[in-house]
């Protein structure tokens, strides 16, 4: 695997911070001193071997991660995770969300959501070079990105030499390195168990982001292939998948202050952008696009009674709507009580005295801030308008419309000219995508988020909306929202587009078929294309201008920090990485004091009989009774449910197995604490927790409350 030496000093202080930092597998050796100091006892250098164990055994499921824990290709994640399946599966007369799943053989086990992948990373190769060629110091604009994007997409139509595979070009340091990721793709992916939600999000939104935390957040997934052990569609011939690694269970669990890691793949975090940007975030994006998420909840909610099919068809939606809206709430506070902000244009200050402190540098990085936040204040001037059209899409009429008049333009071109999501690669997903929108789709909830958004789109500057969105619907100073709604009506009322099987016909239809098609939806596709195209070229112009300046900046604060002996690692960007740390409690406010660990007993404590906080009566009996089986731990007294970490997490995490010092599971990832929600963009060692489930409340939950003895009889069990 090759890289450069940039990275290879990542880590260049024994004084930098302890348990920070989300670390790519080939910068391991790099640390070993502290993670053997930590409690580490494996090699570190065996962690660097993607095929090996551990890392052979963790796997992306394209947005979570999970881990296999049998050579049957048993797969272990979050509950949230798995919870798309769940809801896709479940209907208003079985109601698997609230009743939960569990499949007692291969047979009972069910399809996943359409489009359910499973990746296994195989190669990681550097490629910055292979990426950048053909730029120079005077390319600028959309010419910049169309290189990037041109070579990029070669790189992948090479590595993906079968269906077999997927490949990506990921950049790091804001396009300072570009790596070219190779992942075995597994489609046929088969939902095994999930708890009830009862368990599985026991106390819901409300303790969303919370210690102390009692929920049961893991499921299961089965990898499957074709009889000749390669990746395949779905079929009823194929067989389970058979791992090269899988992860031993070790249901001894840890105790405090034991060594702990998380592989996985983190989303997104924010740590090296300007003080200009994070200003931005925090008093503006954040905040409006909270009210938006809320504002659809709401939509959603009075919608659709509880239990009903249509709330069904929204569940995994509002799960994803809550979520980031109390992220973002939590985000907001944080920053609004804390230094983020000040301490952030200290440093920038600070790097700029540096700079100016030494020609050759001055030289090199002296426009570097100034640039990249002239650029930065060009994107915010159309902000308003872009984050109102983002959450119009969340109308499946629109995005549907939208995407399938886009494929008929994108498939006259050659593939590798085709935008990414329209290549012949992307078809089966796509597909599949227009498949599951008969179980994401409530007409008169559609409707209602629709006319939400444009309802806002039309109280903005007529500078910066759309013309023919406002020809389209009427939108002008004298504009009437019972005209708006009127107009919705006629379109819902006749659109073909609910229909599956229109759906998968229009994926197959010309461009001349769309212009002339009577669809009211399609109409509105075709007659704002011109524009949205012409706004998606300037935002391309624009980053390929940022694509010149990002990574100048980068490689000054990389040149900075490594001058200052302080850490350096990638922000998150969904690739593997490693975060390590310790089984630890911490002090959120003055006075306070938690401790690491959670059990059976805080669930009857918490429960009130009405959902998020209503365990299943099974479970509240079994307590009572004080029916622990075999994992108890003897210092509770109790099962533990939930355990706190050090370790440095973020989204996309959700769902990476919790490993001891000998790389066994004992628990799964699914959420940080309050104080550390900014962590995204701000790391405090003091404050920054993870939160686990405890592979003891697993098991007891499978065996006692229920009955999934044949997962536990499928697992490596050790103490």
């Amino acid at each position: 695997m090759k890289r450069t030496a940039l990275l290879s000093l990542a880590f260049v202080a024994s004084t930098a911070l302890a348990d920070e930092g989300m670390w790519q597998p080939h910068q391991l050796p790099n640390i070993a001193d502290q993670l053997t100091k930590a409690g580490l006892a494996l090699d570190p250098n065996k962690l660097t071997d993607l095929t090996g164990f551990p890392m052979g055994a963790i796997v992306s499921l394209g947005g979570c991660t999970a881990s296999f824990v049998s050579d049957q290709g048993l797969v272990a994640s979050n509950h949230h995770c798995v919870y798309g399946s769940v809801q896709y599966n479940s209907t208003e007369e079985n109601n698997l969300l609230k009743n939960g799943f569990l499949a007692k053989s291969f047979e009972e086990e069910l399809p996943a959501t359409p489009g359910s992948r499973i990746y296994v990373t195989e190669e990681i190769t550097e490629v910055t070079q292979l990426v950048n060629a053909g730029i120079t110091n005077n390319t600028k604009g959309s010419k910049r990105y169309d290189i990037i994007d041109k070579n990029s997409k070669a790189l992948v139509a090479e590595c993906e030499s079968s269906d077999k595979y997927r490949c990506t070009v990921v950049n790091f340091h804001g396009g300072l390195e570009y790596y070219l990721f190779k992942q075995l793709t597994i489609r046929d992916v088969r939902l095994v168990h999930a708890p009830a939600t009862s368990i599985g999000k026991y106390g819901g939104d409300i303790d969303n982001w919370m210690w102390p935390r009692h929920t049961g957040d893991y499921g299961f997934y089965r990898a499957y292939v074709g009889k000749d052990g390669q990746p395949a569609d779905f079929s009823e011939d194929n067989v389970p998948y058979q791992p090269k690694h899988h992860l031993k269970v070790n249901k001894s669990s840890v105790d405090e202050g034991d060594y702990i890691m998380v592989l996985g793949y983190p989303g997104r975090t924010n740590r090296y952008r300007s003080a200009l940007e994070v200003e931005n975030q925090f008093t503006w994006t954040y905040p409006k696009a909270k009210a938006y998420r809320e504002e659809i909840i709401d939509i959603i909610h009075n919608g659709s009674e509880v239990g009903s099919d249509a709330r069904i068809k929204y569940e995994s939606t509002l799960a994803s709507l809550a979520n980031y809206a109390k992220n973002y709430g939590s985000m907001i506070n944080s920053y609004q009580k804390g230094s983020t902000l000040v301490r952030k244009q200290k440093l920038e200050q600070e790097l700029s005295q540096w700079i100016k402190a030494d020609k050759t540098r001055q030289a090199k990085y002296g426009d570097a801030l100034a640039g990249l936040e002239k650029l930065i204040k060009q994107d915010q001037q159309t902000q308003a308008r872009d984050l109102i059209l983002g959450y119009m899409r969340y109308s499946k009429m629109l995005s549907t419309a939208e995407r399938l008049h886009r494929l008929s333009i994108e498939k006259q071109k050659d593939n590798l000219a085709r935008k990414k999501g329209y290549q012949e690669r992307d078809i089966a997903r796509f597909e599949q995508s227009m498949k599951t929108v008969d179980r994401r789709y409530d007409a008169d909830i559609d409707k209602a988020i629709l006319s939400a958004m444009l309802m806002h789109y039309s109280k903005l500057p007529k500078a910066q909306r759309i013309a023919s969105i406002d020809t389209f619907f009427g939108i002008n100073n004298s504009f009437n929202p019972k005209t708006l709604s009127a107009k919705l009506d006629k379109m819902y009322a006749t659109t073909q587009l609910a229909n599956q099987s229109q759906r998968l016909a229009l994926m197959n239809k010309t461009e001349k078929d769309f212009n002339n098609s009577s669809d009211p939806f399609i109409k509105l596709a075709v007659a704002t294309f011109a524009d949205r195209k012409a706004i998606e070229a300037q935002g391309e112009e624009l980053t390929g201008n940022i694509q010149a300046f990002r990574p100048k900046y980068m490689a000054a604060l990389i040149a900075y920090f490594n001058d200052k002996n302080l850490p350096v690692y990638a922000d998150a960007n969904s690739t593997l990485r490693i975060t390590y740390g310790n089984v630890k409690g911490y002090s959120p406010r003055d006075g306070l004091t938690a401790t690491p660990y959670t059990t059976l007993e805080g669930i009857v404590e918490k429960d009130t009989g009405v959902a998020p906080f209503d365990a299943p009566k099974e479970q509240l009996a079994l307590i009572k009774k004080k029916h622990y089986g075999e994992y108890a731990k003897a210092n509770l007294g109790s099962v533990p449910v939930n355990y706190l970490g050090t370790l440095d997490i973020t989204g996309g995490n959700s769902g990476s197995p919790t490993l001891n010092d000998k790389a066994e599971f004992v628990g799964l990832v699914f959420d940080g604490v309050y104080e550390s929600i900014i962590g995204d963009w701000d790391y405090d060692t003091k404050l920054n927790r993870s939160i686990h489930v405890d592979v003891r409340y697993m098991l007891w939950v499978m065996e006692h409350i229920d009955g999934a003895t044949n997962l536990i009889e499928e697992m490596d069990i050790v103490e």
